[in-house]
């Protein structure tokens, strides 16, 4: 089994050390008195190293344009919306429900296209940022559901925008 530090980098199998100081960090966050923000925020936040952050963020724009790409006033860039939807619904089922930019993480990380036990958000993306954000525990078929319905709803919402422009 992989092991990652408190940074979620992966860490060799002599280096426990490493892992035993973030669990010191960990236990010592703990022991502080909780405060208005903390129980605001989700019970275990993660940790992402530079990468990470940056495949967030990424995944992060994409959602944000997936859902309000339909708002474009250029028939061009609606065109190419309503081809882009699409293509991420396809492109999810033939990469077994999981996401192009978390395979591409997990090889850049670790060489092999997939890894789910080094990169746990491939294939649940979506789920966990539900998770953390909301406390409330989806399975990854909810998620499925919820996700191809929006997707339609939002690829009708732009044909009819588009419809309306000239």
């Amino acid at each position: 089994m992989v092991q990652l530090d408190c940074r979620n980098r992966i860490v060799p199998p002599r280096s426990r050390a490493v892992i035993q100081h973030c669990d010191l960090l960990e236990s010592a966050y703990q022991l502080s008195e909780p405060t208005e923000l903390d129980s605001a925020l989700p019970g275990h936040p993660q940790r992402r190293d530079l990468l990470g952050q940056f495949c967030f963020y990424l995944h992060f724009a994409v959602m944000i344009y997936i859902v309000a790409g339909w708002l474009i006033p250029w028939r061009a860039m609606l065109a190419f919306y309503m081809l882009f939807i699409p293509a991420i619904y396809l492109q999810w089922q033939f990469n077994q429900d999981s996401c192009v930019l978390n395979n591409l993480e997990s090889w850049l990380r670790t060489g092999k296209w997939r890894n789910r036990e080094a990169n746990p958000e491939e294939g649940a993306w979506l789920l966990t940022l539900v998770t953390d954000v909301t406390g409330l525990r989806f399975t990854a078929s909810q998620i499925n559901i919820l996700t191809n319905c929006a997707l339609i709803l939002l690829w009708v919402l732009a044909l009819a925008h588009f419809s309306r422009h000239p």
